[in-house]
């Protein structure tokens, strides 16, 4: 269901922060230049081209504290910050109609969601947690949190966003994992 949300917890059920877990495909952390960092969003969408932070931290701010689910069985509950996926893509005019969104990350990671899942209203491009911006090993300087999907749809590093009708893959998905990864 595209409007069912993920429970959310109290300040009282959060991981504390220091527990905050780092978990990645590989252990190097991308060279990004967090400052000037730019958002490339391309396909279709009426207004193409480079956001940085301070253009989607001037969009409603939500957040929540939700749990992220690890598929290798461990789970969290931090408190995240950002602005709604959805009011971003509508921010650059979203095509309605498109299908899908390819999401490229600054280490070369990459993933891809139904639109459905992309306008869910706490999938969130993420640049807070705990009330602080985002460490560069936790995604800095914008990741996508997902809380309704397994933590490897979770995109850290986030560069590059393509809207599209054709159905792209992702690095563990095309590698024999489960594409929607719901929860």
């Amino acid at each position: 269901d595209p409007e069912r949300p993920a429970p959310e917890y109290t300040d009282a059920a959060l991981t504390p922060e220091e527990g905050f877990r780092v978990n990645g495909y590989d252990t190097d952390e991308p060279e990004i230049d967090i400052p000037h960092w730019k958002l490339a969003v391309e396909g279709l969408v009426a207004r193409p081209g480079e956001y940085g932070l301070t253009n989607i931290a001037a969009l409603p701010k939500r957040i929540m504290n939700t749990r992220h689910c690890c598929v290798e069985g461990w789970s969290m509950i931090p408190k995240w910050g950002g602005t709604p996926l959805r009011d971003f893509l509508e921010s650059v005019g979203v095509d309605k109609t498109a299908r899908y969104i390819k999401v490229e990350c600054g280490d070369d990671y990459y993933t891809s969601y139904d639109m459905p899942s992309v306008l869910h209203p706490q999938t969130l491009l993420c640049y807070e947690a705990y009330g602080k911006p985002l460490s560069l090993q936790h995604g800095a300087p914008v990741r996508i949190v997902m809380p309704t999907k397994l933590g490897y749809k979770s995109a850290k590093w986030v560069s590059r966003l393509v809207v599209t009708n054709e159905k792209p893959g992702g690095y563990w998905e095309d590698q024999g994992y489960d594409w929607f990864a719901g929860l």
